[in-house]
């Protein structure tokens, strides 16, 4: 992101190490977030995204490494002080209170004056739209209803910095793609800086400006959505994003007089289209591209093609998948479903290069 030089960092991770017994969970982990920037942590169970989250949010000791938010040293302060709200996956909801009490517990707490205390409810229930919930108990209230107390819960406390954590897994799949339209709107609205933790690919892509994506402690890649898509730094991250996940035929890279070119079992595939990360070298690669972005049955015009018996034909509603074989491996294209051809049919599958991605013999881009 050029413009994060020009931008003010809302939190900021420096070197952060954390081990729980002789498993190192966090590995020298470096984070900045700008400003009022929505930034979600992605990646396997087990990588370290809520840990992460929680040495942000003060719930973890730091045995090394700092936290920064607001230019402003946290790594030894309590939550309270950190000027951070937090959305939990389980609600934590008080049972006995009802929903007007549970947004104002924390603040009662601190001591508020009863006239704030109203003003700041009053205006988390309009953003929120749980004015008419205000007076019932949590049991009386859906899944959804719960998230939504459970997020003006920490919107209350008026803070510059929101950290959420798996706050919509416990929902059905309805509710999460309604709620994941309400908080972008939230943080449309609020503006605030927002950290939010999910496995949930499709959430991180439709909310995030710019995503890290974690595996065994270490950010893989920190960038927009559509470049980690489109131009992953990884076979990791390439192969995690995207469902169906992105085709891999395993061959190797060769230099022949027209160029360089990707050779595997009877397919070689010219990359005059292809944009190098690095000199290329000759030896075993990986050659990746997306089902959507490989064409079927349309035409010449392709920089390789060739010909294939569909195996399997997957039906998903608007979009059909489509099996075959290339280079003796498994390969998907997703068509529409008007466009679908049968199992056993003869096709003519088309690639290009400029819409691939390559990898060397331990994962990196090429």
């Amino acid at each position: 992101m050029n413009a994060m030089a020009q931008t003010a960092i809302s939190v900021s991770v420096r070197d952060l190490s954390l081990s729980f017994g002789a498993v190192k969970v966090l590995k020298s982990l470096n984070l900045d977030v700008a400003e009022g920037e929505f930034v979600v942590l992605l990646g396997p169970s087990g990588c370290g995204k809520p840990t992460l989250l929680n040495c942000i949010a003060g719930l973890l000791d730091i045995p090394e490494g700092r936290v920064f938010i607001k230019g402003r040293n946290v790594t030894w302060e309590e939550l309270a002080d950190r000027g951070i709200g937090m959305v939990f996956q389980s609600y934590a909801l008080y049972p006995q209170m009802s929903v007007e009490r549970n947004l104002s517990f924390g603040l009662r707490v601190a001591g508020m004056p009863k006239d704030e205390i109203a003003r700041r409810i009053a205006r988390a229930a309009e953003i929120l739209q749980i004015e008419p919930l205000l007076k019932r108990k949590p049991a009386a209230l859906s899944g959804g209803q719960r998230q939504r107390v459970a997020i003006g819960r920490a919107l209350v406390r008026d803070v510059d910095v929101f950290l959420f954590d798996e706050p919509l897994s416990n929902l059905d799949a309805k509710l999460r793609s309604e709620l994941r339209v309400e908080i972008k709107l939230l943080h449309r609205r609020l503006k605030n800086t927002m950290i939010y933790v999910t496995h949930d690919q499709i959430e991180a892509m439709t909310l995030a400006d710019r995503i890290a994506v974690m595996k065994g402690g270490v950010i893989q890649q920190f960038d927009a959505p559509q470049v980690i898509y489109n131009r992953p730094v990884n076979r990791f991250v390439a192969g995690f994003l995207g469902s169906p996940g992105m085709n891999f035929l395993e061959g190797r890279l060769e230099q022949a007089a027209t160029g360089w070119r990707f050779a595997a079992e009877g397919v070689s595939i010219p990359l005059s289209t292809y944009d190098f990360e690095t000199t290329p070298r000759p030896g075993p690669a990986a050659f990746g591209i997306r089902p959507e972005h490989v064409g079927l049955n349309s035409g010449a015009g392709w920089p390789f093609s060739a010909s294939a018996a569909v195996e399997v034909v997957e039906p998903m509603g608007s979009d059909t998948l489509v099996w075959l074989k290339l280079a003796g491996q498994n390969f998907s294209v997703r068509v529409t479903s008007e466009r679908a051809p049968r199992a056993g049919e003869m096709v003519t599958v088309g690639l290009d290069p400029l819409r691939a991605s390559l990898f060397d013999d331990v994962g990196n881009r090429l």
